[in-house]
């Protein structure tokens, strides 16, 4: 599948926005299904958005549904989550991952991992 890279986080204040990017490297980056996940301080990894490959198919955790959205640019080997109106409670590791099948915020259909890329939201 290749590897995975993601970019975009930082440091924004509460009601700001963010576009985070997951660069694929390899020939095979449109043929899967891919999600976003995210692991805060002291809590487990949950799943996010997922996108299937085409992008004609999404799905949100409840949480980021209005908020959050994801995409995907497969000539260019890049997956995308925009996150709109952040709140503290969105900090957290950001983390982009393959999946094996259909869409699925499942972190046991993930199949490679990026190493994340942090966003942190101050009040």
């Amino acid at each position: 599948q290749g590897q995975l890279v993601e970019s975009g986080g930082g440091s924004v204040q509460a009601g700001g926005s963010l576009r985070l990017s997951c660069r694929g490297s390899g020939s095979t980056f449109s043929n899967y299904a891919m999600a976003w996940f995210r692991q805060a301080p002291g809590k487990e990894r949950e799943g996010v958005a997922a996108i299937s490959s085409p992008g004609g198919v999404t799905l949100y955790a409840d949480f980021a549904k209005g908020r959050f959205t994801i995409s995907r640019e497969d000539a260019k080997t890049t997956l995308y989550l925009q996150i709109d109106s952040l709140k503290p409670e969105d900090t957290a590791m950001y983390y982009c991952a393959f999946l094996q099948g259909f869409p699925s915020l499942r972190q046991s259909d993930a199949i490679t991992w990026g190493q994340g890329t942090q966003v942190t939201v101050s009040a």
